[in-house]
């Protein structure tokens, strides 16, 4: 009987500390994790949910991220809280301050420049410091470079770095991502991701693209 690393329990491997599952730690409901998805920081693992800030309940945007994602130490996900309006003639919110000041003209949700909720998708890495901006989509199998600023959206098996972040190339061509897209390992029962690891860990691509091809045709034939 195999034994699988336990999806339900915070810290998988005791000889790795500073790696987290991290859908086991974080309870604001609005942040919401796949299975197998950990954040690796030495400082404390466990709380990566001191890594989302500016997420104000009377907003109520969410994060969302996906399964089997890695995530580096130091990522910063900015939301939607930190955003201030712009079509006046001050971007200054006299209204928080408290005091007399709390009577300023407040603005209405309509009128604060927000971007939606933060989607991550499934088998992204995101690299060391990375700062992910209110309302970006990252595509499943991103890759996100050291100290990149994330400010758009990022499609699905592209490589982005930099300040703020650029697509430098896609991780593959056409017909392996549609494979990769069409198998949707990272949805699969762990017993059926296990069988698939010689194939995914192949660095010979174009012989994983056969291999997945007659996988997904025993499956579906």
């Amino acid at each position: 009987m195999k034994i699988y690393p336990d999806k339900d329990k915070a810290f998988p491997n005791p000889a790795i500390p500073s790696l987290c599952y991290i859908k086991n730690v974080v309870k604001n409901p609005r942040i919401i994790i796949g299975d197998y998805t950990y954040y690796d920081d030495i400082d404390g693992a466990d709380r990566f949910e001191e890594h989302v800030t500016h997420f104000y309940e009377f907003i109520g945007d969410k994060l969302i991220i996906g399964n089997f994602c890695a995530i580096a130490k130091g990522v910063a996900f900015i939301m939607n809280g930190a955003n201030h309006r712009m079509d006046c003639a001050t971007t200054y919110p006299f209204y928080i301050m408290g005091g007399d000041w709390g009577g300023a003209i407040a603005p209405v949700m309509d009128e604060l420049p927000l971007k939606g909720d933060t989607v991550i998708g499934n088998d992204v890495w995101i690299g060391q410091n990375v700062t992910i901006m209110p309302g970006v989509h990252i595509g499943d199998g991103a890759i996100i470079g050291t100290n990149a600023t994330v400010a758009s959206d990022i499609p699905p098996f592209s490589i982005a770095v930099g300040n703020p972040a650029k697509v430098i190339r896609r991780r593959f061509d056409d017909e392996m991502i549609d494979l990769l897209e069409r198998l949707q390992w990272w949805n699969r029962p762990i017993e059926e991701v296990d069988k698939l690891i010689p194939i995914l860990s192949n660095p010979d691509i174009a012989q994983a693209k056969i291999d997945i091809a007659e996988y997904l045709r025993i499956q579906y034939d």
